[in-house]
């Protein structure tokens, strides 16, 4: 149950986890590795009451993928590190469970689109009355004047939680959240939970809905199915950007700008006319300067977003990687790229750049990057927990196929369709069509 203020320990929610070759296991509330035997026997568990806390990781190293051999032929095999995980599970075992019945829900709905609010109205009437829930909505949703004048909504207006964005905290206080509306109300939440995140239910009432695999028909069925654990999860991993300002000193009352974002930060040569120029560190090594219009640095989800605008490939959300891709770069030859999840990001302007550089997170919060300002990149252990229809294969090609109409294109007619080819076979020559021919005249 909640505890004093309303506010939880812990969520209610985790991800079932299973431990991996190296012993490790990926949990809430940070990562628990055990000691190792020095057998090497891949099905081996962990001792009884031998976890312990590895420390704080200043970024996450896990792979959604099966458990990699760690031994190489007779000789070799991995370094053991204990700063490195190696594997979390097989993403298709992904499953929600709760350890205690939700109680609280927050409902993000598309703003400023009348055709969202009669399913709203449903929804939080149904989650109060049906599944006695304690319902958080924005302030701004309750000065909707359409709203307002809706007499089914009057009937359970008083009996609705409210937030404002910027204000109020609600880490710790919400269970579960649902979004109805486009992929920008994901985004959304994304932006609202800055550490963890509740499982989200998005339902798709927008434009395009990519991210949004549930349809609202028969809502009361599915988000009953959620309630009582039966649902697929697709982890979305995502990027923790850090402004570090050259001229500012980072104390207790003035922090850098410290954001996680779902799709992508983007820099940019914003009002400038002339090129950007911008540096690339990976782990410290400069990489690349890259002149052009800027650069796009992507989780996978964001890699169906702005980057494969950008002409980037689409890389599914359980793949643990981070994209870079420039924006119209002044090379032919600077192609996107694919780094792994681990690695740390440094961007900054070049010291001879004719100008400065923008930056945005998810489309939001832009601001201005100096002379000796830099950005710093990595892969937040603070996912996005994004519930699924199906399942995660299913959920995302059929996002490709319905959305972006990936590989649609007219079929090959079949050879008995061709006048012109309809006695000839894989196997047939030219001698052989051509002494068809006159066997027949």
């Amino acid at each position: 149950m909640c505890s004093e203020g309303g506010r939880r320990s812990q969520p209610l929610w985790r991800r079932r986890v299973s431990v991996g070759l190296d012993g490790c296991e990926d949990d809430d509330s940070g990562v628990f590795c055990w000691n190792e035997s020095s057998s090497s026997d891949a099905d081996a568990s962990p001792p009884p009451g031998r976890l312990r806390r590895c420390g704080t990781w200043p970024r996450t190293r896990s792979l959604n993928a099966p458990s990699p051999i760690q031994q190489f032929g007779p000789c070799g095999r991995i370094m053991k590190n204990s700063a490195m995980v190696m594997t979390i599970q097989d993403p298709a075992s992904q499953r929600l469970t709760w350890y205690k019945p939700p109680l609280t829900v927050l409902v993000i709905k598309k703003v400023r689109d009348v055709s969202v609010l009669s399913p709203f109205v449903q929804l939080v009437r149904w989650l109060i009355e049906e599944k006695r829930m304690v319902v958080f909505v924005e302030q701004s949703v309750m000065d909707d004047s359409l709203l307002l004048t809706n007499s089914e909504f009057t009937g359970v207006k008083d009996k609705l939680m409210t937030f404002r964005d910027g204000k109020d905290d609600l880490t710790d206080k919400i269970d579960f959240i649902i979004c109805l509306g486009g992929d920008g109300t994901l985004l959304y939440a994304s932006l609202l939970f800055q550490q963890s995140v509740p499982p989200v239910m998005a339902f798709h009432l927008g434009s395009l809905g990519f991210l949004t695999p549930f349809e609202f028909e028969n809502f009361q069925e599915q988000v009953t199915n959620v309630l009582e654990g039966h649902a697929a999860l697709t982890l979305r991993s995502r990027l923790r950007c850090i402004i570090m300002r050259k001229n500012e000193e980072v104390t207790k009352n003035t922090k850098p700008t410290n954001l996680l974002v779902l799709n992508e930060v983007v820099i940019d040569r914003g009002p400038s006319p002339y090129l950007s120029n911008i540096d690339l560190y990976l782990d410290g090594k400069h990489i690349t300067s890259v002149q052009g219009d800027g650069l796009i640095v992507s989780t996978p989800t964001g890699s169906t977003a702005y980057a494969v605008a950008a002409g980037a490939s689409m890389i599914h959300p359980s793949v643990p990687a981070i994209m870079v891709t420039p924006i119209c770069p002044h090379s032919l030859s600077f192609r996107p790229i694919v780094v792994p999840a681990g690695v740390e990001l440094k961007i900054s302007v070049s010291p001879d750049s004719r100008n400065t550089a923008w930056v945005s997170f998810d489309g939001r919060n832009r601001q201005e990057l100096f002379h000796g300002d830099s950005l710093r990149v990595t892969t937040s252990i603070y996912p996005v927990p994004s519930i699924c229809a199906q399942d995660q294969i299913s959920d995302w090609f059929d996002s490709l196929a319905e959305c972006l109409h990936w590989n649609v294109r007219k079929r090959q007619k079949h050879l008995d369709e061709l006048s012109d080819l309809t006695h000839s076979s894989s196997n047939d020559t030219l001698d052989s069509l051509e002494h068809t021919e006159q066997l027949d005249s």
